[in-house]
């Protein structure tokens, strides 16, 4: 496995061994502006991309990822330009030069589906039994529009959806109007913070929306009939201030607004995208094995959203991050120690096979659950290294600093390291990322009085 990007390096193809045959290190897109006619009942989507790209090396040609769907047209900067689609390639024969910038307009059609993966599954637009909904991660998006499909490549977007007026349409960005013409209503959204392709979604159904109290920002849940507020309260009611908690720890949220939906079909796993986290039916409830999902989706948007992977042997800097806000809201809400939860996990992995290099697990493994457990663990075994004023001072810089931008794990441990001052962290690194034996866990110091809501002591000081 490749362990340096190619982002900017200019090179064909894929930038990013994970996912080969996506992305095109060529060029980088700066927006995206889409245009979809869906029809519910027949999975018919027609629409319209507008991509405002800039060359990063020359190159002779220019390729998107675009699969299962049909190309009517292409134009580069207002001509018709020739162009070929097949194996997911769509290859516009335009040279790309560096530092130059185009645009490239794709009008498309047809019945979108999920991208197959023998290793990474399937993924993208997916159908349910009365709407949609994309989850894109980590090869998806071609199923849906034309784009640059690689992790490092941010954009900004605008997108317009038509839709039936019985449906809700909820997009990962601010929604900006809708209006109803015949029997459409069009549904018009930004996005203004540069967003991965992965990370942006549609999510269509018959919902409506619950507004929630507590939060710095709006925060709402799309619920389908037979979900209420009242089901909402004990978990999916608490996003409010499981937001004001985060941003409490590792600095403001990141985005606008933040909106949960919820299927009215089962979903085997929830999903984060930007500024918006989908969860089937089946995770309402009131258990913590709810609450602590909805609490790392949300989490998702520092770790993983805002500051995102460049590469995607990477993921432990979204799920280990995502995985220990799960333990920081136990301790928060009394209902576990982050230190009882480390030493639960921790006992779970040694059990387990010691075969995980975190810091580049493979793409058969960039999903395991020793992924974001050991991930978990990491973080907290830097925390209890370097002490808590000085780790959650150094987790709030390295999102203020990298937010809206791409990262990777030497970024991370060099930033560490820099807040360390001398204590050299290569050891605690070298055994927790680039190992594959599970490591002791450090002993906690003498606990502190109260350990219940200490954290919110530790900063209402500062």
């Amino acid at each position: 496995m490749s362990s340096q990007s190619n982002h900017h390096h200019g090179g064909r193809g894929g930038s990013d061994p994970y996912v080969p045959g996506h992305g095109d290190a060529s060029y980088g897109v700066l927006h995206y502006d889409l245009d979809l006619v869906y029809k519910v009942d027949t999975n018919r989507l027609d629409a319209e991309a507008t991509l405002t790209c800039r060359g990063l090396a020359d190159a002779p040609s220019l390729r998107l990822d675009l699969r299962g769907l049909t190309v009517r047209a292409v134009k580069v900067d207002g001509k018709p330009a020739k162009h070929t689609h097949e194996g997911g390639a769509l290859t516009v024969k335009h040279p790309v030069r560096e530092g130059e910038e185009l645009t490239v307009h794709v009008k498309y059609a047809g019945k979108p589906h999920p991208v197959p993966s023998k290793v990474l599954g399937s993924a993208g637009w997916e159908e349910l039994t009365d709407g949609v909904i994309v989850a894109a991660q980590p090869h998806g998006a071609p199923s849906w529009y034309p784009c640059n499909d690689r992790p490092d490549d941010k954009a900004t977007y605008t997108m317009r959806v038509a839709a039936p007026p019985s449906h809700w349409v909820a997009l990962a960005g601010e929604l900006e109007g809708k209006h109803r013409s015949g029997a459409v209503t069009t549904w018009s959204y930004r996005q203004d913070v540069p967003m991965p392709t992965y990370l942006a979604t549609v999510q269509i159904g018959r919902y409506t929306a619950v507004e929630h109290e507590g939060g710095p920002v709006p925060v709402r849940t799309l619920v389908p009939s037979g979900v209420g507020e009242r089901d909402l309260a004990p978990t999916f009611g608490r996003q409010g201030e499981m937001i004001a908690f985060f941003a409490g720890l590792f600095g403001d949220y990141p985005f606008a607004s933040y909106t949960a939906v919820i299927t009215a079909d089962d979903l085997e796993i929830p999903l984060e995208s930007q500024g918006l986290s989908t969860f089937g039916k089946n995770f309402v409830g009131e258990d913590w094995e709810s609450e602590r999902l909805v609490a790392h989706e949300l989490s998702h948007q520092w770790f993983g959203n805002a500051v995102t992977l460049a590469r995607w042997q990477d993921i432990w800097l979204h799920e280990g991050f995502a995985c220990y806000c799960e333990w920081l809201w136990a301790e928060e809400t009394g209902h576990a120690s982050v230190a009882e939860e480390a030493l639960r996990h921790h006992a779970g992995l040694a059990r387990k096979k010691q075969d995980l290099l975190l810091a580049d697990p493979g793409p058969e493994l960039m999903f395991d659950d020793r992924v974001y457990k050991r991930g978990a663990l990491t973080v907290h075994a830097l925390r209890r290294r370097v002490g808590d004023e000085a780790f959650f001072a150094l987790v709030s810089s390295w999102i203020a600093e990298h937010s809206g931008g791409s990262v990777t794990t030497e970024m991370f441990e060099e930033h560490a390291q820099a807040a360390a001052g001398d204590d050299d962290l290569s050891d605690l690194f070298g055994a927790w990322l680039h190992e594959r034996e599970l490591p002791e866990l450090p002993e906690e110091p003498a606990p502190r009085e109260p350990t219940h809501r200490g954290l919110r002591g530790l900063f209402s000081r500062s």
